[in-house]
């Protein structure tokens, strides 16, 4: 007999062990966590559906958040002392960054001072407002250093959603991997970042998902998404090679 009442999917029933390899926990460091209070309050939350392994990736983003190797890892001292004295031992943190590709990238690069996600990933992403004229030298450039680039949330990009053919270039052509915002299955972002994202999903452009949690209001958003079977299926494969890729 048919039903109305199915009871709803949540992610967050299905997140465990997830490798959270996109966040903003690290405290003070950008337009993420204020303090190490803030830092511990969203690891707690994320504990509580089974989530315990971060790779923390802070801005680097020329003029906005100059961060380098140096602040990320004070930042980093000082928040893996704090999960030391709560005694959240089973807590695993570890480093990396979200680079803007703008006008200080590809300096950042040749010096070798990005700070890449394990197995030689490096996470980038593009201004929401216009992509940068240097986008496609500086992914080849990173890809002959043999890092392999992720496009942080391709799905917010609104200057490529009537462009779908954009995105399978820079998947299929550029090879370049796409990681997925749990924000963007709700309405978080808007409606319109929401069906690009499960367009993206659908199609199977993804590779990753991950946070972006940057505050308590994004953990909040995060309980209520709820999904159908169908791309729950698809959801849980992205989880699974997330954990396969970054544990």
């Amino acid at each position: 007999m048919f039903s109305f009442f199915h009871k709803k999917i949540f992610l967050v029933d299905h997140i465990h062990g997830l490798v959270d390899m996109h966040n903003h926990i690290l405290p003070g460091i950008d337009d993420g966590a204020k303090n190490v209070e803030d830092s511990i309050k969203l690891i707690k939350g994320f504990s509580g559906f089974g989530v315990t392994n971060f790779i923390c990736t802070p801005h680097i983003m020329h003029h906005y958040y100059p961060n380098t190797p140096v602040s990320i890892e004070k930042s980093y001292t000082l928040l893996k002392k704090e999960l030391l004295h709560q005694n959240l031992d089973e807590i695993s943190i570890d480093t990396a960054a979200e680079h803007m590709i703008d006008d200080n990238f590809e300096k950042i690069l040749e010096e070798g001072n990005t700070m890449r996600l394990k197995k030689d990933f490096l996470l980038v992403e593009m201004s929401y407002l216009q992509p940068p004229i240097n986008f496609e030298t500086s992914i080849e450039k990173t890809k002959s250093k043999g890092i392999h680039p992720v496009l942080a949330h391709p799905e917010r990009y609104a200057y490529l959603h009537k462009k779908m053919d954009r995105y399978y270039d820079y998947k299929k052509n550029a090879n370049i991997f796409f990681q997925l915002n749990m924000l963007s299955l709700s309405n978080y972002y808007g409606k319109q970042i929401k069906k690009t994202a499960l367009k993206l999903l659908d199609e199977g452009l993804y590779d990753f998902i991950s946070s972006d949690v940057h505050n308590l209001k994004h953990l909040e958003y995060i309980k209520s998404i709820n999904l159908d079977k169908k791309r729950l299926d698809t959801i849980l494969h992205l989880i699974n090679n997330t954990i396969i890729t970054f544990a």
